[in-house]
């Protein structure tokens, strides 16, 4: 995996944490890994297709996701996730991949993203691919973004 890719869904995911969230938010060491993927209690999966495929699954506790949809309410206190609640859930998916794709095209790199689809309960995904995993701790709870993709053209230089 390029790592300017992976810099760019970093700093997509860290942005919208402290633009829109308002989370302070530390990076630690990422992992990298193949076969089986491990999510927490709640997985946002969002497919990418252009000129890299593959996946992005951002993977939270429970108490994470009250946290973020309360934040995207303007800070009302979350206790259960209802229709609403997993609608944000989705679009908090929306603005990481709208922002990855901003940023991954000042990389020079063209992608478009699949619209999310929510996962409720531990997993296992199985992928043959390598995939990256990038543990954040902010002040809304851990996330880890999973990221497996391949480079399917090259890019352009501009």
């Amino acid at each position: 995996m390029d790592a300017r890719y992976v810099n760019a869904i970093v700093r997509a995911t860290k942005g919208i944490l402290t633009t829109h969230l308002g989370a302070e938010v530390t990076s630690l060491t990422p992992k990298v890994g193949t076969g089986s993927v491990t999510s927490s209690e709640i997985s946002v999966i969002l497919g990418v297709k252009g000129q890299l495929a593959g996946q992005i699954i951002c993977s939270f506790k429970k108490d994470t996701a009250l946290q973020i949809v309360g934040k995207m309410m303007g800070g009302m206190s979350i206790t259960e996730l209802d229709e609403m609640s997993w609608s944000a859930v989705k679009e908090f998916g929306n603005w990481i991949a709208g922002t990855t794709a901003t940023e991954l095209s000042n990389e020079n790199c063209i992608i478009d993203v699949t619209p999310p689809v929510t996962n409720e309960g531990s997993s296992i995904f199985h992928s043959s691919e390598k995939y990256l995993t990038l543990s954040l701790e902010t002040t809304v709870g851990s996330i880890d973004i999973h990221i497996s993709f391949q480079v399917v053209e090259e890019t352009l230089s501009i």
